[in-house]
Formats: C-alpha cells, sequence, structure tokens
C-alpha cells in the first residue's frame, strides 16, 4: 500500500475484478465517452481555424491589406499619396491600380469579370499574385501589348488557354451615332492565376496598369493606391494614417473591413459549436454520476468498514471524488491524443474518402476553399482539457457525498 491511502484505495477500485466487472465496464465507458467528446470538440475547432487561417492567407495573396481610392473612383494626384505612404513607418509596400467590372468573350463562351490593372513590378510588393500564377507569367503583361491574366476556373469557363485571345468589353460604353456601344479590345491570355479561392479564381482578371486606364478612360489618373503593411491586423490605423497624411477626400478600405461579416460569422459560428459540442462535453463527464452511484452502492460494505476502522468522512469523500477525477483525467488524455492526430490528419482522411467515394465534401463554390484546413491552437486545447477534467471533478461530488454521509451500521446490518 502506498499513501496518501485516498488514492490507493481509488486506484484499486477501477481495477476490474470478478465482483465488480459490470462497474469496471461502465467506468470504461465513461472514459471513451469524454475521450471521443474532447477528440471530437478538438477536431472541430481545428478545422474551423484551419478554415479561417487559410481564407484569410488566400485573400491577403490576392488583394492588398488595404487600399485608398478617389470618391469618385478617380485618383488623379496619386503620386502624392504614393509619397505619403512611402514616408509612413508601417507601410511596406506601395502600388497603383485601376480595378472595374467587364465581360470576358471568347468563342466557347461569355464571363463577367473583375479587371484589375496593374503594374507588375509595383504589385510584387504588395500581394503575391506573382507567386499564385501557375502557367505563364506576371510579368509577361507589357503596356501597350493588351495582355490579360486569368483565373484558371475563369480560363476553363472560357475554354482558353495561354496564347489563346479574347474580348473584353467594359461597363462603360462610348456614344456612336447608332447609340450607346460598349468599349471593346482584343487581348491575348498570357498567364493562368490559382488562389485556391474560388470567388477569385472565376472572376479575377489582371492586365497592365496603362491599358487598363486606357481602357477605362482614366488618361494619367488611377483608381486607387493598394498598401502592404508591417502588421496586417494594424491595417485599418495605417490606412487612416496615411490618408489623413495625403490630405483627406479619399475612400479607405482594408482587408479586415471588406470582408469584416464573413470573418465575424466564422467567429460566431466557432462560438457556437464550441459550447453545442462542450454540452456534448458536459453529458459525458456526468456518465461519471451513474459510474459512482453504483460503485458507491456496490462498496457500501467496504465503505463501512473503513468507516468503523476509523476513516473519517472526508477520507472517503475524497476516495470518490479520486476515482471519478481519474477516469475523467484517462479520458481527456485519451481523447487529446485522438483528437490531435485526427486534427493534424483530416486533411489526407478527407480526401482519401472523397477518392473512395467519387464525392466532394468541401466544395469550392461553396466555401471558397477547396480542401479541408487544421490548425491546432494550443490555447483552444488547453481550454477543452481544463473544462473536461473540471466537469468530471464537478461530476464526482454528488456521489462522493452520499459516499461520505453513509452510515457505517446500516451499510453492515445486511452483511
Amino acid at each position: 500500500m502506498f499513501r496518501p491511502v485516498e488514492l490507493f484505495v481509488a486506484l484499486r477500485h477501477l481495477r476490474s475484478r470478478d465482483r465488480s466487472r459490470f462497474a469496471s465496464f461502465i467506468s470504461l465507458i465513461s472514459v471513451l465517452g469524454i475521450a471521443l467528446a474532447v477528440a471530437v470538440l478538438i477536431v472541430v475547432l481545428s478545422v474551423m481555424n484551419g478554415f479561417e487561417y487559410e481564407v484569410r492567407e488566400r485573400i491577403l495573396a490576392v488583394i492588398s491589406h488595404g487600399s485608398i481610392t478617389g470618391l469618385d473612383g478617380e485618383l488623379a494626384d496619386w503620386r502624392e499619396l504614393q509619397q505619403a505612404a512611402v514616408e509612413d513607418p508601417g507601410v511596406l509596400g506601395v502600388a497603383p491600380f485601376v480595378s472595374g467590372q467587364g465581360m470576358l468573350v471568347s468563342d466557347s463562351g461569355s464571363a463577367g469579370i473583375e479587371l484589375r490593372g496593374i503594374d507588375p513590378e509595383l504589385e510584387a510588393t504588395v500581394s503575391s499574385a506573382a507567386q499564385l500564377v501557375v502557367d505563364g507569367q506576371l510579368e509577361s503583361l507589357e503596356a501597350g501589348e493588351y495582355r490579360i491574366v486569368l483565373g484558371k476556373v475563369l480560363a476553363e469557363r472560357l475554354g482558353v488557354g495561354v496564347g489563346d485571345n479574347v474580348i473584353l468589353m467594359t461597363t462603360q460604353g462610348t456614344i456612336t451615332p447608332v447609340g450607346l456601344l460598349p468599349r471593346m479590345r482584343r487581348f491575348q491570355v498570357v498567364g493562368l492565376m490559382y488562389a485556391g479561392m474560388y470567388e477569385y479564381d472565376r472572376s479575377l482578371a489582371y492586365l497592365h496598369i496603362d491599358d487598363a486606364a486606357r481602357l477605362m478612360r482614366l488618361r494619367d489618373a488611377v483608381s486607387g493606391v493598394s498598401l502592404r503593411v508591417g502588421e496586417p491586423m494594424r491595417a485599418p490605423d495605417v490606412v487612416r494614417s496615411v490618408a489623413r497624411s495625403y490630405g483627406g477626400a479619399v475612400y479607405v478600405s482594408d482587408w479586415t473591413r471588406l470582408h469584416a461579416n464573413f470573418f465575424r460569422s466564422i467567429q460566431l459560428t466557432k462560438s457556437i459549436i464550441f459550447i453545442i459540442l462542450l454540452m456534448v462535453v458536459a453529458v459525458a463527464a456526468f456518465n461519471i454520476v451513474s459510474t459512482l452511484v453504483m460503485v458507491v452502492k456496490e462498496k457500501a460494505a467496504e465503505i463501512a468498514i473503513l468507516r468503523s476502522m476509523g476513516a473519517s468522512a472526508q477520507s472517503i469523500l475524497w476516495i470518490f471524488v479520486a476515482q471519478g477525477s481519474f477516469i475523467g483525467l484517462a479520458g481527456t488524455l485519451l481523447g487529446l491524443v485522438g483528437g490531435l492526430l485526427l486534427a493534424f490528419n483530416i486533411g489526407s482522411l478527407v480526401s482519401g474518402l472523397e477518392s473512395m467515394l467519387q464525392i466532394q465534401f468541401v466544395a469550392p463554390d461553396v466555401y471558397f476553399i477547396s480542401e479541408l484546413p487544421s490548425k491546432v491552437n494550443s490555447s483552444d486545447i488547453w481550454q477543452i482539457c481544463l473544462v473536461a477534467v473540471l466537469l468530471a471533478v464537478m461530476a464526482t461530488i454528488y456521489p462522493a457525498l452520499k459516499a461520505a454521509w453513509s452510515n457505517p451500521a446500516q451499510a453492515l446490518r445486511h452483511e
């Protein structure tokens, strides 16, 4: 026997013997229930974290951290704004851009697009668009050559590839004697981009900023200036600071504002799922109540003998608190290991199931991304394990009090 005695007795109660096999089996079920609930909670929260992280990273790979545009969509003195941004210590890169809406027409079909005129050299300082080009090069965009880089899904929809020609029509028209005609221009496809986000891959098209300005009749003006900051979460403050330095009369925006509702909905969904699955952990933890009540009833004579030998009510209380805590701790540790294994391998497991069943669980046109990501957050793991153990300890209180308050004489009378 080792000390403390309460711990020794609690561990003996957990070991299976001929008379207590059923109680041990119920204890095992309680352990597995807690383990399953903890593992599910870890996997779900890791997937939610991974989804948020992947979407944020892919958004920031295509768009800049912030942008400053003219109030009427046109910024004539953009070089002054560019200089003000360069002088701000929080800004890492500055690039002008021209944006607009249009339609691409090919021999195989047509599609509405969001066109973006860029300077390939400056764009590399504010986004990772060049690294997203999987066929061709972004640097192939040259002024006056009327070349275009399309999203991969958009190119497949139009049935075109590198070297093919498409007709770009803008939403702005030209007044002619026969009426209003859309502005059209033939462009050569020189690259295909794949961002991994369906929203961009199906609608985004890059062209040189000079060609875009000429097509949009902006002359020497641009639509705005893109900014890349040192700390993405401080983008709103930095963008406003640059705008104030410039003198105002501009419209400021940043990646947190453009996708505020989307990321807010992710956080809300994550909180709701955490609460719901925490209830599952609570249900699994409170299975310990029935387990310990059964053990208390089965061990009534042993409890009475311990009390007769001088064991205090507090000692009896701690025996069953320790027993229930061991069950909760074992289930939590088992769920932690299983949850982490699943969380780190969920992507390959889902891909294997998709290949086996010939179905797609993560549709890119619905979920923005085409694979199931996972990102394990240590703070979430500690929070889940701590709550699971606390719930298990709370579940021991009633059975432990019942055992401590039992009457030894009444228990021994029936033996």
